[in-house]
């Protein structure tokens, strides 16, 4: 007697489909973990530059997972989506990284800027900040 696992499917096809299904739910799982990194890192930076290790971190482990995540879904032959979208992530973790090694290099004139924003009530004074600031920078980046 056939058991009613086993009617009409081949011995070897039921862990070949489990297998499958295990691999696609661990690269969907990798890309939300890319996404939350890459979203993570953007929003970090917004709050302040005084944070920026920790943007810097969340862009690294964006990069390391969207690097996993496009060799999988190009392996495993994933949706369309899911290679869209860790492209596009990429290119915007390449940008925060653009943006870090900025940060980086203009580090205290950034911190003053924000510190002096944060106290700024009335768009006049958030004028001078922002004219505080180009006169802060090198004369070859006004």
């Amino acid at each position: 007697m056939n058991s009613p696992t086993d009617s009409g499917s081949e011995p070897g096809r039921q862990p070949r489909d489990t297998a499958v299904k295990e691999s696609a739910r661990l690269t969907h799982t990798l890309f939300r973990l890319f996404i939350v990194a890459v979203l993570g890192s953007f929003f970090v930076f917004q709050l302040d530059v005084s944070y920026l290790w920790l943007t810097a971190l969340l862009t690294a482990a964006g990069i390391v997972l969207g690097v996993v995540v496009l060799i999988r879904a190009v392996k495993y032959k994933e949706s369309r989506l899911v290679l869209f979208g860790t492209i596009s992530g990429l290119v915007v973790s390449a940008v925060m990284l653009l943006v870090i090694l900025a940060s980086t290099l203009f580090f205290n004139q950034i911190r003053d800027y924000q510190q002096c924003v944060r106290h700024a009530l009335t768009e006049q004074s958030t004028s001078a900040c922002r004219t505080q600031l180009e006169n802060s920078m090198p004369t070859g980046l006004r």
